[in-house]
């Protein structure tokens, strides 16, 4: 009898020398991370190196693409674009706000948003930082004004790791924005709001088309049009949501307390598949070889679980020894994962022999 393979085997590892919470910025031939140290790497597929930038203080969210450019910001406030070639800066400002929300940028990478701690909105060009617009953080009627507001100092936020926030969207001209006052949809040309909806709490958003998913920690799922905010579906989970939402494999998934992982139909929010984890997702799912669901989970042992469609049985589980709280990076066989020790781990997924 031949001698069956084993369908994952490991790649590399490659530690950046601190913890990282950032998770993977995918490339055509790598990735990128940043940690707490304050360096932005790029590395290879063969998880070598190709440059190393230092800013100094902690990156704690993704660098982000912007055609041949990386825009990347500490928790002090510094804002960087990186030549994504060799890593050498092109631009760098100041006495900007802590960086702790993931910047997005348009399709066209002109343009960089970036949202405060205080849920101000700017927008910057890619190419030389400059500002193109910004707005004060947008109010719900009968809230109190900047002014009257408790006064909140941001020094603790930076010293001791700040709270982070989920990214914005941006579809059909518009970055819907979750913020503490509620969820803020606005013109990406003017930074004017275009319509908003009480919804706090957002643990992550996702998109697809003229829709945007919307998951609260709570345990509401929505489904809202992007034109105006009107909803039309949601779902609710007596034991909250654990992670952001992701579409993959026809589905779109999300992690529920305590530890489940729940696929939705993106038409008409009806449950198409729960599955059991060994300990919650609180990132996000990839899809491998076309059909499998690579789930990161955030236990200790930072097990990757793998489900095979379309009837999500369990394809094969490998272990990190690092909690996994965000999403792989697929490139051809190899699976990417960055452990919260700042370790970036890589597997080689095998095809399975015909039945």
């Amino acid at each position: 009898m031949a001698c069956q393979r084993a369908p994952v085997e490991p790649a590399f590892q490659y530690s950046s020398d601190a913890s990282s919470r950032t998770g993977l910025t995918a490339l055509v031939d790598g990735v990128l991370l940043g940690n707490e140290a304050g360096a932005v790497v790029r590395l290879d597929r063969e998880g070598r190196p190709v440059w190393t930038t230092r800013l100094g203080r902690e990156v704690a969210v993704a660098p982000v693409l912007a055609g041949d450019s990386v825009i990347v910001g500490t928790v002090v406030g510094e804002l960087a674009c990186l030549s994504l070639q060799d890593g050498k800066e092109r631009w760098r400002l100041g006495g900007e706000p802590p960086v702790l929300t993931p910047p997005v940028v348009d399709d066209a990478g002109h343009t960089v948003f970036l949202v405060a701690p205080d849920g101000a909105v700017h927008a910057l060009a890619v190419d030389s930082g400059q500002a193109r617009w910004k707005r004060p953080a947008p109010r719900a009627p009968g809230q109190a004004s900047p002014a009257q507001a408790p006064a909140e100092s941001l020094e603790p936020q930076v010293s001791v790791a700040p709270a982070l926030r989920a990214a914005p969207v941006l579809l059909e001209g518009v970055l819907v924005v979750p913020l503490g006052s509620g969820l803020w949809a606005l013109d990406a040309r003017s930074g004017e709001p275009r319509w908003s909806k009480p919804v706090t709490d957002v643990v992550g958003l996702d998109s697809e088309r003229d829709t945007v998913f919307v998951a609260t920690r709570p345990g509401r799922l929505l489904a809202l049009s992007v034109k105006d905010g009107s909803t039309r579906w949601e779902q609710r989970f007596a034991d909250g949501v654990t992670g952001p939402p992701a579409r993959a494999l026809g589905a779109l998934w999300v992690g529920v307390g305590p530890a489940s992982l729940v696929g939705l139909s993106t038409a008409e929010g009806r449950e198409v598949a729960r599955v059991a984890l060994p300990s919650p997702l609180v990132g996000r799912v990839q899809v491998g070889l076309e059909d499998l669901l690579l789930v990161p989970t955030s236990g200790r042992e930072g097990r990757l679980v793998a489900l095979k469609a379309p009837g999500w049985t369990p394809a094969f589980t490998v272990r990190a020894d690092t909690p996994l709280r965000t999403r792989p990076v697929v490139r051809g066989p190899l699976v990417f994962v960055l452990g919260l020790d700042g370790r970036v781990l890589a597997w080689r997924l095998r095809v399975p022999p015909p039945a």
